[in-house]
């Protein structure tokens, strides 16, 4: 069971991410509208995953993977993005996002993806 960070400015969009996730056991730990309260939720509850809407108010999803990649470089982050917003999806993955889903979302793939990232980039010490 991961604590998962969800972030889109769409509250239904939250909404549907959770109901899915805690379908799977997960917990999840916080939601945000923007890139700024990710940042600042992921500082203070050191989620196991977040999942990041791209385009949003105040601060967008790039803006905020940036910047909670240099505050911690293991974080587990996967994009969220409608169909056709392929090069921003690939400017994510660059700059350290794990993986993505494509809204609309299909609940398996969802959870394919959440267990994959968790499992794969597991912290080897």
């Amino acid at each position: 069971m991961a604590r998962i960070l969800i972030v889109d400015d769409a509250n239904f969009m939250r909404v549907t991410l959770e109901t899915i996730v805690k379908e799977d056991k997960h917990e999840v730990i916080g939601g945000a509208e923007n890139g700024e309260e990710a940042i600042k939720l992921y500082k203070e509850m050191k989620p196991d995953l977040v999942t990041m809407d791209i385009t949003m108010p105040v601060m967008n999803g790039i803006d905020a993977i940036k910047e909670i990649m240099e505050y911690d470089s293991e974080a587990k982050i996967v994009v969220c993005s409608a169909m056709g917003q392929q090069k921003v999806v690939v400017e994510a993955i660059e700059i350290g996002a794990k993986d993505f889903i494509v809204k609309p979302f299909d609940e398996n793939r969802v959870l394919d993806t959440i267990s994959r990232v968790l499992h794969e980039f597991e912290h080897i010490s």
